[in-house]
């Protein structure tokens, strides 16, 4: 290679490096470019995640009784849910084809809330409302207003607008009314990706099975654990308890007056498919009974893959509600008032008409903690929306709650709130007393009776409780007049709310500005007639105010909230003072005295039990007769015992039960259950009495497994001979509730009404004729 050829190379090798370089310095620029410059950027984009977070359920705090035995509790169940973030691209409507087969298939039903009706056969469809229901109303004028209808819409434009609005053209009409279903119920439960859709609600195990071996076709439908509400004793107040619900449309979105929208629970964390308490002490506890949500992250990376999914945020169970309430001490009151109506029905109701219904309260006179709520009938609460139909046209009303919110003439116990009223105001003293010859003459063309029951002559206060003598109240409520006495009764608990943490009835007492008034209304109402009506709650907490000598306290259910993991009380229910009757002298004194000596003038257990007790019965006459001028009657009862140191007050009333004595033995049982349930032998009786249930259960089930097997029937009786606390009687009349019968005509007493029965109540007049002067 000569000279010149040699440079030729030695310049292309330069070139040739040169080149290269460059080229290695555009790459090492471009790397400075993109690792330093932007670097940061593009990290974030070779990392880019989105964060999708979903809400898991808190478990609902337990309610408990006094004991702590478990009430209400939370049971583990199973939801059919879909998640829109997994579903990915499949077509939601066929998945949901086959999930609705697969839910078909074992027998579930799925959530679907749109009140159309299947199509006829000339592909037509109705409305499935009910025109009484202020709900169903308002979620169909909803309905209409959220698609642009008119109200006057018909449900065949109600389901074209769905149809198109969910693209559902190409499906049957049996297909489209199913889809276009479940797609309202996700407008409503705002299906999204970042909202879950519950689409089926506690599954069966063979459910839950089916969805998970199906997994793979049905990409995003997830089994979710969740708690569902149970009752481990579900005979246990369920009037009282209440009941737990999905949220309504109208409590999920408020519309006021003016017209503006606002959504008070999506506000407080709730969404649209949460469960919450809608009636009694589920309701009335909520924020405590509710616990904290939880929640669930998932994360998605730029390519839509899922990388991440964790629980960030712990779910606690709400708190749990301790009641006052003694379970074992309930049961037995609901036994004893269910074998008192026995005893009245078998013994005394002969004819048609049965005492069918009746209530019982007691309350701890120290503190105001009601002991026990007897509602007779009553309902089991597990079974409450299986039997729901049965319950509700059962004539005797069990889903009422009569002890809190039926309204009775409260007949002669409505008497010693007069006594008090006589009594303090110093119109009447210990010695005063009142000439009873079985009529009262002070109205020209009136005169109220007396039945004269062990006594006649003058008649002293004590003497006038113990005998219930209608013309000594007659004449001391007609000096006193209904405003004195009335303001005695309101301080004691009548006619004015107990303070309980559920709904109740307020009732009202005989006034001046009543519509019906003239002087004589007075006489009526202080025998407890007239137009007052109390509940059964009212009259053991006026029982009760009595027992503690003027000092009302404020009528609960609830002991102490208490922490759900530790069991650390949290707070505490305290006595709480709600009124004052000072009482001079020993007015409350006297009126124990002549109500100790009641006990006395009834005949059966309660006029030898060795504890003394306090008590005034009641015989307020319904407006129903069963001949002419013959009325059938409520029997009324309020006590407290022991008497010289009370520890409970009784209020109870039994429809058409007869004389207000026939519930003697009726406090006798609540009190020797009382008894039972301070020294232990209560529970150890509750036990045996489980334990043999069960046994005799397990042989029932035994039998009829061997009666099946050898190809014979076994049938067991269930007729209830007449009379028995089990039947109510034909004669029985509906009511929407049982409310209070207004006082009947002055009749004499019949001889149909057995005159070998104690009673020393009177029966009062309706009618009010003129002030003689």
């Amino acid at each position: 290679m000569n000279q010149n050829e040699r440079k030729t190379v030695v310049r292309r090798m330069i070139l040739l490096i040169a080149a290269a370089c460059a080229v290695m310095g555009l790459f090492v620029l471009r790397l400075i470019f993109l690792q330093l410059v932007n670097g940061d950027d593009f990290k974030a984009q070779a990392t880019n995640t989105t964060d999708y977070n979903f809400t898991v359920t808190a478990a609902r705090g337990d309610i408990v009784d006094s004991s702590g035995r478990r009430i209400a509790t939370s049971t583990t169940s199973y939801n059919v849910v879909l998640n829109k973030l997994l579903m990915g691209d499949r077509d939601l409507d066929t998945m949901l084809q086959q999930i609705v087969e697969l839910l078909r298939e074992n027998g579930e039903s799925w959530n679907d809330t749109l009140l159309i009706g299947q199509p006829d056969a000339a592909g037509h469809y109705e409305f499935t409302d009910d025109d009484t229901s202020t709900s169903d109303q308002k979620q169909l004028a909803d309905m209409k207003d959220t698609l642009g209808l008119q109200q006057y819409a018909t449900a065949d434009d109600v389901m074209e607008m769905l149809v198109e609005k969910n693209n559902l053209q190409g499906f049957s009409l049996e297909w489209q009314r199913v889809l276009a279903g479940i797609h309202y119920e996700m407008d409503r439960q705002a299906f999204s990706n970042v909202n879950n859709f519950v689409m089926a609600e506690n599954v069966s195990a063979a459910t839950v099975a089916t969805i998970k071996e199906h997994s793979l076709q049905l990409p995003g439908v997830e089994i979710v654990e969740t708690s569902a509400r149970s009752y481990e004793q579900s005979d246990i107040i369920p009037a009282v308890l209440g009941r737990v619900g999905k949220i309504t449309a109208e409590k999920w979105k408020v519309t006021d007056s003016d017209g503006n929208v606002t959504y008070p629970l999506r506000d407080k964390g709730y969404n649209m498919n949460d469960i919450l308490g809608i009636s009694g002490l589920e309701s009335a506890y909520e924020d405590e009974l509710r616990g904290k949500d939880g929640v669930e992250t998932i994360t998605r990376n730029s390519d839509g893959v899922i990388v991440d999914t964790q629980l960030t945020t712990v779910p606690e169970p709400g708190h749990t509600v301790q009641l006052t309430i003694d379970s074992n001490f309930q049961r037995a009151v609901d036994k004893a008032l269910a074998e008192n109506i026995d005893m009245i029905n078998r013994v005394y109701n002969t004819g048609d008409m049965k005492a069918a219904a009746a209530a019982a309260v007691v309350i701890d006179v120290k503190d105001g903690g009601v002991l026990a709520a007897s509602n007779y009938p009553s309902f089991d609460q597990n079974l409450y929306a299986t039997n729901y139909s049965e319950y509700s046209s059962d004539p005797g009303l069990p889903l009422f709650n009569r002890a809190l919110q039926g309204l009775y003439t409260p007949g002669s116990t409505f008497k010693p709130a007069v006594a008090v009223a006589a009594l303090d105001s110093g119109l009447i003293n210990q010695y005063s007393t009142v000439f009873c010859n079985g009529v009262y003459n002070y109205f020209k063309d009136y005169h109220p009776k007396c039945t004269r029951h062990g006594h006649s002559g003058n008649i002293d206060v004590v003497t006038a409780i113990k005998w219930s003598c209608n013309i000594f109240f007659y004449d001391v409520g007609r000096r006193l007049t209904s405003d004195v006495y009335d303001a005695y009764a309101y301080k004691l608990g009548l006619g004015q709310r107990t303070g309980v943490e559920v709904s109740e009835a307020t009732g009202r007492l005989t006034t001046k500005n009543d519509s019906n008034y003239t002087a004589s209304l007075d006489v009526q109402a202080a025998i407890g007639q007239g137009n007052t009506v109390v509940t059964p709650i009212q009259l053991a907490t006026y029982a009760a105010t009595l027992a503690n000598n003027g000092v009302r306290y404020r009528t609960h259910f609830v002991k102490a909230i208490l922490d759900t993991n530790t069991g650390e009380v949290l707070s505490e229910t305290q006595p709480e003072v709600m009124d004052v009757i000072e009482g001079t002298g020993n007015t409350f004194e006297l009126v124990r005295e002549g109500m100790k000596q009641v006990p006395s003038t009834i005949s059966g257990k309660i006029s030898s039990y060795p504890i003394a007790i306090a008590c005034k019965t009641g015989t307020p006459q319904r407006s129903e007769t069963y001949a002419p001028g013959k009325h059938y009657l409520n029997a009324m009862m309020v006590a407290y015992l022991p008497a010289d140191d009370p520890e409970i007050a009784i209020g109870i009333s039994i429809e058409y039960g007869g004389y207000g004595a026939r519930a003697g033995d009726l406090v006798v049982d609540i009190a020797n259950a009382y008894f039972a349930m301070k020294d232990g032998t209560l529970e150890k009786q509750a036990e045996e009495e489980a334990a043999q249930s069960q046994a005799d259960q397990q042989a029932a089930d035994t039998q009829q497994s061997t009666g099946t097997a050898n190809g014979t029937q076994t049938t067991t009786g269930t007729a209830n001979a007449a009379g028995t606390a089990g039947t109510s009687g034909t004669a029985q009349p509906t009511q929407t509730e049982p409310a209070a019968q207004p006082a009947a005509a002055e009749t004499e007493l019949s001889a149909a009404e057995p005159d070998t029965e104690d009673n020393p109540d009177a029966i009062a007049p309706e009618t009010v004729p003129q002030e003689t002067g």
